[in-house]
């Protein structure tokens, strides 16, 4: 049993939570929806206690509810953070094994608003870093080091091109990325692919297969895999 009393949300209240989750269950409140998403997702990425608190409520509407779907997803998407409510997201484990199960029956059915479930699908799976950088493959960039000279390079996959980029003085020096082949992808890669294959998402894939795949540094030609670079500079230490 949730203690509301003791449970601050975003803005410091402890009350406003649970009567607006009382009006979204009752009934589908764009107004009490838009108050829960501010409250239990605050700017700069942070969550509060209340957040991890109302994650099993709003699963239990999330197979019914695309704004329950995406705010538990976003609180999922920050849950590797600094937000001291470690004893109450692992009090969320029922929960979220229950996300996971509506997520996947939601992308099997081709939503339009396919990334939004996709990215949270990702969080469940503590996929921190790519579900906070997807952003649909119409023009991504992502930045990372070179590992062996450390320039900065720029990585870019879109509907412009997709290639690795970097600037020498005023002139711009690309070199095209090298997609990796759907037999050779290992691990995440390979999940994150066959997930998209299966839901006929061509455009993710199409860009998974660039974001596993291998670049070349247009400083010093040497070559590296994307995902790995972007992966050891950006997954969260988690607790």
């Amino acid at each position: 049993m949730v203690n509301w009393a003791q449970i601050r949300d975003c803005r410091f209240d402890v009350d406003r939570v649970p009567e607006l989750l009382e009006r979204v269950e009752l009934q589908d409140d764009p107004e009490a929806w838009k108050e829960l998403g501010w409250r239990l997702v605050l700017e700069h990425d942070l969550v509060s206690p209340a957040s991890f608190a109302a994650l099993p409520r709003l699963v239990r509407l999330a197979e019914r509810s695309a704004e329950a779907r995406g705010l538990a997803g976003r609180i999922l998407e920050r849950a590797a953070g600094h937000h001291g409510c470690d004893d109450r997201l692992a009090d969320c484990a029922d929960a979220i094994k229950e996300f996971r199960e509506v997520l996947d029956r939601h992308l099997r059915a081709r939503p339009a608003d396919y990334l939004v479930p996709f990215r949270a699908l990702l969080a469940v799976e503590e996929e921190y870093h790519w579900a906070n950088a997807l952003e649909g493959f119409t023009d991504d960039i992502n930045h990372v080091d070179c590992p062996h000279c450390g320039v900065g390079v720029t990585i870019v996959i879109g509907d412009f091109g997709c290639y690795s980029q970097v600037w020498d003085g005023g002139e711009e020096i690309r070199r095209d990325l090298r997609p990796v082949a759907a037999e050779v992808l290992t691990g995440t890669g390979r999940w994150m692919h066959q997930i998209t294959v299966r839901d006929g998402q061509e455009v993710l894939a199409n860009g998974i297969s660039y974001l596993f795949g291998k670049a070349e540094c247009p400083g010093c030609a040497s070559i590296f895999t994307v995902a790995d670079e972007y992966t050891s500079a950006n997954r969260p230490v988690l607790r």
